[in-house]
This record gives structure tokens, C-alpha cells and sequence, in this order.
């Protein structure tokens, strides 16, 4: 409860009905948006208030909607993560957890200025999950969209390039590189295309779905037990970026999610296996201890411990063996909380900067709106409760006890 009361703290309130939250408590301008912002921490206060049935946190949900859906008109931006398709996502949470209609409405304006913004391939400059066509496809799956889904995901059947394995993509206009991993890169097309292929009954893009991740499959420079394939070929930024990562964006936390999808639509039990190694990869790494600068300064979701508990609260689930390492993960985390009369929240580090501690953050990415549902899903599956989330993430496979 400490990290959803300095999530409440860190509140600011527009007039007595909106609330929103920066990227930052320090920071000025307001953020909407699911991977940074108010979207992400409305979606982790439902989480709170379904666990905990405290009204607290479902009466903030409310007045975040409100100032979400208030920022609809003049956002830029249309995808899941940065954009309208994230608002939309939260809002229409709010109305499906709590009933309000208010919330409800504001989701459909998001959507249809989604749609008009469409330019028959893309939706700006990133064509990926993060940013771009894969994510919008997902965000409109979970809305019950299939049809925009479809339009979302159709381009890629004709952009995609060949290689000696299978596809990739431009997954960003005028980037040479080519990225292989969730959130940027191939795999995260991947998902999108077996997810949408499944709901609509189209084989061709389950197809192309495998083929993308074979492409990263061949890749692989782990031993066969393993997997770990790096970050994009050529090297994206080499100067600053890691060429390995092991978390959920761009690591075997992450290409983990990809493979238990295709496993359940395709049926084949490679998948399986491949995930299973991506598992081994995790576990074995060393994380999430610090074993040089630089290897493992994060606790989010998206680049850190959080991800990595996600899979293995999925492990647990599925196969029975995620709990262990489900407990060093949350043991990690409770050591590098701050915890005081304010509450409890996360400082991530940047080893290349003086100081090298960070501000804690409040989004899904980086801060406690990413870290505080896994937590809670985590205190679920270890005590026999739902280990399902309140709110279905759009590309977070679903796990599914299978009798181990």
C-alpha cells in the first residue's frame, strides 16, 4: 500500500475533480500517457483498489480518467504506449472496473481520432509495439476492435523484409538498424500478428508472426540450453546502448512473452522449449544483483526487476517453478524501496552520471505504476489467490494453470 499512497501523494489536482501526474514529482508538464504517465498509474490504482477494496484508490482512478480524458483533443500522439491508444486503454478501464460511463465515452473519442489519423501504412515514425502499428493493433484487440486491429496490422504483410531466417522490419523510418526484441523490434510485431491472426482467424498473419521470430531465434548466441540475442543488428547506438539486456524490452524476460503466445496459438512445442530457455537465460544471469555498473540498475517494469517477475510469476502459474526466484526478485525489490512517512517508491540508477541515483518516477516504465501490479500479482500467486491482473495488459500473454 506504501507505493500506491506515494503514487496518491505525488497527485496533482487540476480544480476538485481532475487529477494527474508528471513523469517525475519534480517535473512541471503534465503526462497522459500509458508508458510514462497518468494512464499507467491510473491502471496500477485499479489494481490497488481491486486487491486491497480500498475506495481510495478507485476514487483517484477517477479523477485521473478525468483529466485523461480532458487531454484527448490535443495529444499528438496515437500510440499504446505515448499515445491515444494507452488512454483509451486506461479509460476505458475505469469505465469497465468502476462503471464510469463519463470514462467510457472518452474512450471512443480516443479510438476514433485514432482511426482518422491512419495514413494506410502507419501512424507516425515508429512502426513497432512501443510506438507504432503493433501496439495500436493490441490496444484495439483489447478493446474489441478487431477490425482496426486488422487495419493496424496489415502493412506489415507488405513491408516486411526477407532474410536468410525469416522477416524483420524498419521498425523506425530512416533507422538502419534493425531491432529484434519486444518493444522496438521484431518480436514485438510478432505478438501483435499471432494475437490479431488468432482473433481473426487469419492464418497468413500467424505465419508471418512465426517467421519474424524465427528470425530472432536464429540469432540466438546463448548455448542451446539458453537464449540471449542482442539488441538489433547492426548495433543501434553502440556508444550508449547495451548490446545484451536480459529485462522485458529488450531480453529473454520480454522474448519469453512472444514465444508462450505462439506456443498456445500455434500448438508446437518448440515454442514451449524456447521459452524454457529464455527462462533458464534469466535465472542464470546473475540478476538482480549488480554485478558491474551498468548490468542491472533498474526495478521497473520495462527494463528491470519488475519484467522479470512478470515471467516468473508466469512460471509459476503454468509450470510450478517461478515461485524461488519470484521470491529474490520481490526481496530485491523491497531492499531498494524508500520507505517513509510519504510512502514507498523506487530509485533507479544511472552509472554513466554524478549522482548516479535517479528521482523516483511514477509511470509503468521506469516507476511504481509498473512495479506495484506485479508486486501485487506476485502476493496473489504465492498465497493461492487470482494470479490474474484486474486489467488485461494487451501484450502480456495470459497465463493459464496447466495442471503441474
Amino acid at each position: 500500500m506504501g507505493a500506491l499512497d506515494w503514487l496518491l501523494g505525488s497527485a496533482r489536482n487540476i480544480g476538485n475533480r481532475e487529477l494527474a501526474w508528471t513523469s517525475r514529482p519534480s517535473d512541471d508538464e503534465l503526462n497522459p500517457v500509458l508508458y510514462s504517465g497518468t494512464s499507467g498509474v491510473v491502471l496500477a490504482l485499479l489494481e490497488g483498489q481491486q486487491h486491497f477494496r480500498d475506495d481510495r484508490y478507485g476514487d483517484a482512478a477517477v479523477r485521473g480518467a478525468r483529466s485523461i480524458a480532458a487531454a484527448v483533443e490535443d495529444w499528438e500522439l496515437s500510440s499504446l504506449y505515448f499515445g491515444l491508444a494507452g488512454m483509451a486503454l486506461a479509460l476505458r478501464a475505469v469505465h469497465d472496473v468502476l462503471g464510469d460511463a463519463t470514462a467510457g465515452d472518452a474512450a471512443e473519442r480516443a479510438w476514433d481520432r485514432v482511426r482518422s489519423r491512419f495514413d494506410g501504412t502507419r501512424w507516425g515514425v515508429q512502426f513497432e509495439l512501443l510506438g507504432g502499428n503493433a501496439g495500436i493493433a493490441l490496444g484495439a484487440l483489447a478493446a474489441g476492435d478487431v477490425e482496426l486491429a486488422l487495419l493496424a496490422v496489415t502493412p506489415y504483410l507488405r513491408t516486411a523484409e526477407p532474410t536468410s531466417h525469416g522477416v524483420h522490419w524498419e521498425t523506425r523510418v530512416g533507422r538502419p538498424a534493425r531491432l529484434h526484441h519486444i518493444s522496438h523490434g521484431t518480436l514485438g510485431i510478432a505478438y501483435a500478428l499471432a494475437s490479431v491472426g488468432r482473433a481473426a482467424d487469419r492464418a497468413d498473419l500467424v505465419e508471418l508472426a512465426a517467421a519474424g521470430a524465427l528470425d530472432v531465434v536464429a540469432r540466438n548466441e546463448a548455448d542451446p540450453t539458453g537464449f540471449l540475442v542482442p539488441h538489433s543488428d547492426p548495433q543501434d547506438q553502440p556508444e550508449r546502448i547495451e548490446r545484451y539486456s536480459y529485462g522485458w524490452c529488450h531480453g529473454p524476460a520480454g522474448d519469453a512473452q512472444v514465444f508462450r503466445l505462439l506456443r498456445d496459438v500455434l500448438g508446437d512445442a518448440a515454442w514451449s522449449a524456447l521459452t524454457d530457455r529464455c527462462w533458464n537465460t534469466v535465472t542464470r544471469s546473475g540478476l538482480p544483483q549488480r554485478l558491474r555498473p551498468g548490468f542491472w540498475d533498474n526495478s521497473g517494469r520495462c527494463c528491470g526487476t519488475s519484467g522479470v517477475l512478470a515471467l516468473a510469476c508466469d512460471r509459476q502459474i503454468e509450470n510450478g517453478d517461478g515461485l524461488d526466484f519470484a521470491n529474490v526478485l520481490v526481496a530485491d525489490l523491497m531492499s531498494r524501496a524508500t520507505v517513509d512517512a510519504e510512502g514507498a517508491r523506487w530509485s533507479n540508477v544511472e552509472h554513466r552520471t554524478t549522482p548516479s541515483t535517479l528521482e523516483p518516477q511514477t509511470g509503468w516504465a521506469m516507476g511504481n505504476a509498473g512495479i506495484v501490479p506485479e508486486l501485487l500479482r506476485f502476493v496473489r500467486a504465492s498465497t493461492g489467490g487470482d494470479p490474474a491482473y484486474v486489467i488485461h495488459w494487451p501484450d502480456h500473454h495470459a497465463a493459464e494453470a496447466t495442471g503441474h
